[in-house]
């Protein structure tokens, strides 16, 4: 079994940053990709960026490419989310989760393994 645990969150004005987490217990995810998604209140969840389980690929929906970098240390069995220049339409739920290969997606039904989420809120 896989616990997936995000941190990181909070509240931050436009322009801003912030670094997300996502800390694995129980089985590695080294040989999974993982991937980061979000929802705003009365929106779908939608993909943010993922990264394979080599830590080789990586691939970013539109509105966050060259903004938001996403990266894995194996060591610490963790998945980051490094975001900058945050704008408000960031504001959202943060979830991760570990894909079921190597390769991740950007469809929810690729994911195995949810987090609980963490609350982002940009300020204008």
């Amino acid at each position: 079994q896989v616990a997936l645990v995000e941190s990181g969150g909070g509240l931050v004005q436009a322009g801003g940053s912030l670094r997300l987490s996502c800390a694995a217990s129980g089985r590695t995810l080294s040989t999974y990709a993982m991937g980061w998604f979000r929802q705003a209140p009365g929106k779908e969840r939608e993909f943010v960026a993922t990264i394979s389980g080599s830590g080789v690929g990586t691939y970013y929906t539109d509105s966050v490419k060259g903004r938001f970098t996403i990266s894995r240390d194996y060591a610490k069995n963790t998945v980051y989310l490094q975001m900058n220049s945050l704008k408000p339409g960031d504001t959202a739920i943060y979830y991760c989760a570990r894909g079921a290969t190597t390769w991740g997606t950007t469809t929810t039904s690729s994911y195995a393994y949810w987090g609980q989420g963490t609350q982002v809120t940009v300020s204008s």
